[in-house]
């Protein structure tokens, strides 16, 4: 696992009151809207939907109830083919600190899994044919078939059954 890709700007007073300069208004109140939406629709339109703010989705890609994704750049997550995000999942394409405001891209390839309530922090590749376990930090590149889980995720073995 691989530290985070990001861009940083840094700011005097609270970077979060910055958007607008990164973001532009109408653009986050199409994306707040259409994203909201999307959480309750079936699965067979909501990545019709979900693709007009620029989110680039995969086929045969089922994301789950409720799932959140970036209000300010949607644009910058890609999912693959053949893949599964849980219901309450949220992926960040951005984050703050007290001096910075900070984006990257998430990437989330072919055949991966992601379990409920995981959250997903900007700047991660999630690689092909990984598992993440429900309720889980993502905050770190996942490796090709990995199994991780936890907050923060580390390596999980699987138990056979």
């Amino acid at each position: 696992m691989t530290d985070r890709k990001l861009e940083k700007k840094e700011y005097s007073g609270n970077p979060l009151l910055q958007w607008p300069s990164h973001a532009g208004k109408l653009s986050t109140a199409f994306n707040t809207a259409i994203l909201q939406l999307s959480k309750f629709l079936p699965l067979g339109l909501k990545n019709k939907v979900l693709r007009a703010t620029g989110l680039k989705i995969g086929k045969n890609t089922a994301i789950g109830l409720g799932v959140q994704f970036d209000i300010f750049f949607p644009e910058k997550i890609s999912i693959g083919s053949s893949t599964t995000i849980g219901y309450g999942t949220t992926i960040l394409t951005h984050e703050t600190t007290n001096e910075e405001f900070r984006e990257g891209k998430v990437v989330i390839g072919d055949n991966v899994l992601i379990g409920a309530n995981t959250t997903i922090l900007p700047g991660v590749t999630i690689e092909d044919n990984s598992k993440i376990s429900a309720n889980s930090l993502v905050n770190r590149d996942v490796e090709e078939g990995s199994f991780v889980g936890g907050t923060p995720v580390e390596k999980l073995e699987e138990k056979e059954e």
